[in-house]
């Protein structure tokens, strides 16, 4: 039996929906805003985090209702009910693909509902043991770019390791010391981006640089284009994909098959639709590891459970909020984060 239907049946009772805003800084250098959407019932509350990215967007909830599907539901018949509404009724995203980011919210609160009115966690109920997650530090060197935050981090700890961004403007000596720290596991080209503040130009120069000095560590969303497909296609053992991905048929139609894959549960949208990728990817050979979204809320804890589950051992994206929170100061957590064995829901 999948994952999805050891869920897909799982019955749950909502007496009220309501939501919570999230406003918080990061150490991206911006302000993140994300909205929490709480499903209650038989005295206990399913939460899930919608991680748009638009302001906007969760500024146009504030004032409505809250969507209709109180009741009595299991997981699947409520996702056919959410098929019937529009989450965003009251304003059109910026974004097309923000639509599976708040269907992933409502429908994670109501797994989290489900299990809590069980009594149990999302272990308990697929049979699986979480594990301690391996997690790595998410971060970019800045404008202009220097390694020191990756630095400071390796002072006080070590043993951490990092995702990074490159870009065109990586100087020489940013490639050298990254290096020698032994510490990179993923970087991250952003070449799928689209209209987005990170999109980074597919330069091969910069492809050529990362390759070269990065000769078994993974790289994640390179760009095929006339100029670095012949850079790109013979590295797929150790390509990822991010940004394209939403479920089964994203992944067929790569122009390779990766050795990777970067599960963020929020691009799938439905429950199905993520553990049907999951399954496929298991089936298929390709490693996975976790990522997150900038998460301020329930949905950072989501992120972990599931690496817990089906991924511990990956360089999961999936650090604990303290890497992402400027105000944050040491001692940080170290990897691996390990499971609460009480906890119950999409807990942690």
């Amino acid at each position: 039996m999948s994952a999805y239907e050891q869920i897909s049946d799982l019955p749950m009772t909502i007496e009220s929906v309501e939501r919570r805003r999230y406003t918080e800084k990061t150490t991206s250098g911006f302000d993140r805003t994300t909205t929490e959407f709480r499903l209650a019932g038989d005295g206990v509350i399913g939460r899930g985090e919608d991680v748009t990215y638009e302001t906007e967007d969760h500024a146009a909830l504030v004032g409505t209702d809250p969507i209709d599907v109180e009741g009595e539901w299991t997981i699947d018949e409520l996702s056919a009910r959410l098929d019937e509404i529009d989450l965003f009724a009251h304003k059109p995203p910026e974004q097309a693909y923000f639509r599976n980011y708040r269907r992933w919210a409502v429908e994670s609160a109501a797994l989290d509902l489900a299990l809590r009115q069980r009594g149990e966690s999302l272990g308990e109920c697929l049979g699986r043991e979480p594990e301690p997650v391996r997690f790595v530090v998410s971060t970019r060197l800045g404008e202009p770019p220097t390694t020191d935050r990756v630095e400071e981090l390796l002072a006080l700890d070590d043993e951490l390791e990092f995702k990074l961004d490159p870009t065109p403007d990586w100087p020489e000596e940013a490639f050298t010391t990254l290096r020698e720290t032994g510490a990179v596991r993923i970087l991250d080209l952003k070449g799928w981006y689209e209209g987005t503040d990170v999109d980074v130009e597919a330069d091969p120069e910069l492809y050529r640089d990362v390759f070269a000095a990065f000769p078994a560590e993974i790289v994640e969303d390179a760009a095929f284009t006339p100029e670095t497909r012949p850079l790109v296609e013979p590295q797929a053992d150790r390509l990822s994909f991010d940004y394209p991905i939403d479920g089964v048929e994203s992944l067929e139609s790569l122009p390779v098959e990766p050795g990777w894959c970067n599960i963020k549960p929020s691009r799938f949208g439905t429950l199905e639709s993520l553990f049907e990728t999951i399954a496929y990817c298991e089936e298929r050979g390709i490693e996975l590891y976790g990522g997150g979204q900038f998460e301020l809320a329930s949905g950072r804890t989501a992120i972990q459970t599931l690496a817990a589950l089906f991924y511990p051992d990956g360089p999961n994206d999936v650090a604990p909020r303290e890497f992402n929170d400027p105000e944050s100061s040491p001692p940080y957590p170290m990897s691996p984060i390990r499971p609460d064995r009480d906890a119950v829901g999409f807990e942690f």
